[in-house]
């Protein structure tokens, strides 16, 4: 069959298309196609949902429709895990266009059950909308379980806890400047960094790990170390203090394209989000999950929320209205 438009396919065969590449999962017992979907929850669950607009979260140029369905689900799964808890249900509701192809909406569904079989295995789509507009626009809900932990918050930080992070740090942010580079040849020397940018891949399973190691306060890097470092001090009233040596292993990972670009790799790891690592504060007492990595340490309040080898670090990560 032709590579026909929505406009051309109609909203039933489009979506028909659509849903048939995604699998119910384990958690539902009545999937997509009814006027809701039926989930299994035995326990307190947990409720999350994000949008992505284009030209302002993504560049069509740039993301493929595998791409914005694989980043749609990973950014929401993030938000699940970093409440300590296991993702198991999505929906998904989209604006697109009346001239997207087919193909194009055939892509995004696989992409969105790649990263359902690839991060948390289980998890499904169960349904959702599709609508035309002027631009692509991307909501994503998400549900989560317990299974009897108590959720962890950004308000639990302690003095004297220690601040880990699981994951990598500055990554997609190098693979942003890279891609708003233009430049092709650095573009495809440095495919790993884009791809982190443009598929991110948080550690799903390391959220629970975090729970039941005894983690106080937990959220993922989504704008910045720095910013989401500031928002467990504001919750938790206290200060975070991270040392710079123990970020040179970050730093080091982005070495090569920095050099490439000609910029420094400190501002990426501090200020640059997306990565969606887990940022979590463990009783100086706990044992950390070994993917987790030591960065620093919470102390009293005073100041300033956040301090670099003891000297307060402006924030200027993503602020998502204002765009910078």
């Amino acid at each position: 069959m032709d590579d026909l438009s929505l406009a051309e396919l109609g909203e039933r065969e489009s979506l028909r298309r659509t849903v048939a590449r995604l699998k119910p999962g384990e958690h539902a017992i009545v999937g997509s196609g009814d006027d809701a979907a039926v989930v299994s929850a035995t326990d307190n669950f947990l409720v999350s949902t994000d949008t992505l607009v284009e030209n302002h979260d993504f560049k069509l140029e740039w993301s493929t429709g595998f791409d914005l369905g694989f980043k749609s689900v990973a950014s929401n799964l993030a938000d699940i895990a970093a409440m300590g808890a296991t993702p198991t249900v999505l929906v998904v509701a989209m604006v697109v266009p009346k001239t997207t192809k087919i193909s194009w909406l055939e892509a995004f569904a696989d992409g969105l059950q790649a990263a359902c079989d690839q991060l948390s295995p289980g998890s499904a789509v169960v349904g959702g909308d599709l609508a035309s507009g002027e631009q692509v626009v991307i909501s994503v809900t998400v549900h989560g379980k317990l299974d009897g932990q108590k959720p962890v918050l950004r308000s639990g930080a302690k003095v004297g806890d220690v601040v880990a992070v699981c994951g990598p740090l500055g990554k997609a942010a190098c693979g942003l400047t890279l891609l708003q580079s233009g430049q092709q040849d650095l573009i495809r020397s440095y495919d790993d960094w884009v791809a982190a940018q443009l598929r991110p891949e948080p550690p799903i399973s390391q959220g629970v790990a975090a729970n039941l190691a005894g983690a106080t306060a937990m959220l993922d890097v989504s704008d910045g170390l720095i910013k989401d470092l500031g928002r467990i001090s504001k919750a938790s009233n206290v200060n975070i203090e991270i040392d710079r040596s123990l970020l040179s292993g970050y730093e080091a990972m982005l070495d090569l394209p920095a050099q490439s670009l000609g910029l420094q790799t400190l501002g990426w790891v501090l200020q640059g989000g997306e990565d969606h690592s887990l940022l979590a504060t463990f009783p100086p007492s706990a044992t950390l999950p070994r993917s987790f990595k030591v960065i620093g340490k919470v102390v009293a309040k005073s100041e300033h929320d956040v301090l670099l080898d003891g000297q307060p670090v402006e924030d200027t990560g993503w602020d998502s209205i204002a765009g910078n």
